[in-house]
């Protein structure tokens, strides 16, 4: 659907499927993110978890500023999209680390860094697209 509003919207986008790509890693991230946060406060050692929590909950903010930020087609600012994305690219590198050292022992953690590697991915892509 997002592909299509993109599509249909007056002002062109030059690489509509990196937008697209981007826009929906965002807000998968976001959730999962979220959801891994929740996820460790139920753990038993989740005293051991505070770093991975903490970047959970710093991630999925920045994602879901992101993606409102890339969302927006009219009278952007390119250096702001630059910057946001720049920071989701530092967000989802660093939960992703944390959370891929939790990975063997929690399910929800390899699931979370999975998808902070897909948007660090995509927005890197988008970084290179508007180039």
């Amino acid at each position: 659907m997002h592909l299509e509003m993109l599509r249909s919207h007056p002002i062109t986008t030059p690489d509509v499927s990196a937008v697209g790509d981007a826009l929906a890693a965002l807000a998968e991230c976001a959730q999962v993110c979220t959801l891994c946060a929740d996820a460790c406060l139920a753990e038993d050692m989740v005293a051991d978890l505070r770093a991975c929590i903490r970047l959970n909950q710093d991630c999925a903010d920045v994602c879901a500023t992101a993606e409102r930020v890339v969302a927006r087609r009219v009278a952007g600012d390119d250096a702001v999209v630059d910057a946001v994305l720049r920071a989701c690219v530092a967000a989802c590198s660093a939960c992703a680390t944390e959370c891929e050292r939790h990975a063997d022992m929690h399910e929800h953690c390899r699931i979370c860094a999975e998808a902070c590697r897909k948007c660090e991915e995509a927005c890197t892509r988008l970084l290179g697209a508007a180039a």
